[in-house]
């Protein structure tokens, strides 16, 4: 089943680009899923990974997710999906309380999609400086406050003995690009 997801991320993100790059966008999935799967995820969570932004960003739908996933991987990407149709400020406040009241899988989730775009904008900072927020919907200021609140909750509820290892490196990341 991971195989299938990976192909189908890759075919549903066909032509697209990350942000402030060329690199194709299927490439993000990826290194999320990838991530999981080091951490040691159950199956369904690694698909979830590398399907996490198909509904968001292309024509497939939860629906399209079900059919081929199963309801387990439908549900934890459309707790991860955002709602184009409201403000940046509603979407990104939405998936503080998501990472806040959700599963531990939900916020491995999201934790390691948010990894993976905190290494890519270190990245682009290095090559780009401060023009690369030029290219965010909101600027440095609203992506600061939106990384320190997703570190402040999203151990909330969670021992630490479960919390992986992946989580503190955002934790470092959101220091370095923020402070």
């Amino acid at each position: 089943m991971i195989e299938k997801a990976k192909a189908f991320a890759a075919k549903a993100h066909q032509g697209q680009k990350r942000k402030n790059s060329s690199e194709d966008y299927v490439v993000h999935p990826i290194r999320v899923a990838e991530i999981l799967e080091h951490a040691g995820f159950r199956e369904k969570v690694i698909c979830a990974g590398y399907l996490h932004d198909v509904v968001e960003d292309t024509p497939y739908t939860l629906q399209d997710i079900e059919r081929e996933f199963g309801l387990d991987v439908r549900d934890l990407v459309a707790a991860h999906t955002e709602d184009k149709s409201k403000s940046w400020q509603e979407r990104k406040q939405h998936t503080i309380d998501t990472v806040r009241e959700g599963s531990f899988e939900l916020k491995a989730l999201i934790i390691a999609d948010k990894l993976d775009n905190l290494r890519s904008l270190q990245s682009d900072i290095k090559t780009y400086g401060n023009e690369v927020w030029k290219n965010f919907n909101a600027g440095a200021d609203a992506q600061k406050w939106y990384n320190q609140s997703i570190v402040e909750v999203m151990t909330n509820r969670l021992n630490s003995s479960d919390v992986p290892n992946y989580f503190d490196e955002y934790i470092q990341l959101v220091k370095q690009t923020f402070d």
